[in-house]
């Protein structure tokens, strides 16, 4: 029999607020992430703008010595995870070392380091590629750094599966706890990735919404005239912990996590079938393991990206699982806010989920102005939206056909 798993801790970094207070009100406030990129000087790209992280301070996460020796990817991580413990009471211990985990992962990991060393080898040889490049870049580490903090010496590893890494973070960390492997796990994702290889990579190949001229409303899903994603950044991080654990120390519980999905299209490097077949199959994966009609599903945080595919085929494979109970649903895509976070993007998801579950209120798809026939679901345009939460879905997808889809109930006793 599996054992039941709850949330007990949030941690977020965001281009709407560096902690997960600021973000949810920035969320149902409606405030916009998107502004002219700051971090090097895009004045020759195609793409200008992204969702920066703004007045990131790592001091609070980090002494100096170790933040010089992480790149911001893995900061990010650190400071999303310190927010996850102390939210759940667990920062200054309160578990078995060997029976806490971490499963935090990166779409892309340290690609500052990547091109600061890269350079650094152009312009000065071999000689001048630091000994501390291959532990700064590779994905793991801030897995392997947020553990070393906390002396989590349960499963550490490292999701990467592009856009659905923190999903499938949570989703592996809700099993390893639920088959006895662990009581507690952090689990996430981060991504620090508003650099020159990033955007001119995605704005080449056409991904990015080019609206230079008005940034902070560029990242428009479900709207007519969506024209890509805006390239975001930050870290999402959950505690999640064994309820009869959670119970003994008197834990304050979010919501139960009972369902998880993941599926592969095998399809498509970028593209998704049509209907989006392979998320329709993770959120019927996800319901069928928590035990959910699909008639019990008050909201969908939808993958919600602003492209002009994906966001017609997503509402597609909503209303495919869910049938007439599609359009009683709430639906938003947080990212019109955030951006596309890329790897820590389903972490940030999933808290917003757990937060629309707490407080009662659905926050908006925003930058909406023009329906298009084809996302004709309930988005919640522009303004949150009163409505008890009972049960959430978040989803995520990712280049490669990565699918994940995750079921949050309201904890009840």
């Amino acid at each position: 029999m599996k054992r039941r798993v709850v949330v007990t801790g949030l941690g977020a970094i965001t281009p709407v607020g560096n902690d997960v207070a600021t973000t949810w009100q920035g969320l149902l406030g409606g405030v916009s992430g998107g502004a002219l990129i700051t971090k090097f000087d895009a004045s020759d790209f195609k793409v200008k703008f992204a969702c920066e992280v703004k007045g990131f301070d790592v001091s609070r996460y980090m002494d100096r010595k170790e933040a010089k020796r992480a790149d911001l990817y893995t900061q990010y991580a650190m400071g999303a995870a310190v927010q996850a413990m102390e939210d759940a009471g667990l920062a200054q211990g309160g578990f078995v070392p060997e029976d806490c985990g971490v499963i935090i992962g990166s779409g892309i990991g340290g690609l500052a380091t990547m091109e600061e060393q890269h350079t650094a080898y152009m312009t000065g040889g071999n000689r001048r590629i630091s000994p501390f490049f291959v532990p700064m870049y590779i994905a793991d580490i801030a897995a392997g750094v947020v553990s070393m903090r906390f002396g989590a010496k349960g499963p550490n590893f490292a999701t990467i599966s592009a856009c659905s890494t923190s999903a499938h973070a949570i989703g592996e960390a809700f099993r390893t706890i639920a088959y006895g492997d662990a009581d507690v796990m952090l689990a996430g994702g981060s991504e620090a990735s508003v650099l020159p290889m990033a955007i001119g990579g995605f704005g080449n190949m056409t991904a990015l919404s080019e609206r230079n001229d008005s940034p902070s409303t560029a990242s428009r899903p479900f709207d007519g005239t969506r024209d890509g994603f805006v390239l975001g950044e930050g870290a999402g991080v959950v505690v999640l912990e064994e309820l009869e654990h959670a119970l003994r120390r008197g834990a304050r519980i979010y919501g139960e996590v009972v369902g998880y999905g993941a599926t592969g299209d095998a399809y498509h490097l970028t593209g998704q079938p049509e209907a989006h077949e392979g998320l329709q199959r993770a959120m019927r994966k996800a319901l069928r393991d928590g035990g959910i009609n699909p008639t019990e599903v008050d909201y969908v945080n939808a993958h919600g990206t602003s492209t002009p595919l994906n966001d017609p085929n997503e509402i597609k494979a909503i209303k495919a699982v869910f049938g007439d109970h599609a359009r009683a649903l709430s639906v938003s895509s947080t990212k019109s806010a955030t951006g596309h976070m890329l790897g820590a993007a389903g972490g940030v998801e999933f808290i917003a989920c757990a937060l629309a579950m707490r407080d009662g209120m659905i926050p908006p798809t925003i930058n909406y102005s023009t329906p298009d026939p084809e996302c004709d679901l309930d988005v919640t345009p522009n303004v949150p939206k009163a409505r008890a939460v009972n049960v959430a879905i978040s989803n995520s997808s990712g280049f490669g056909g990565h699918n994940v889809s995750i079921a949050l109930r309201r904890w009840q006793a």
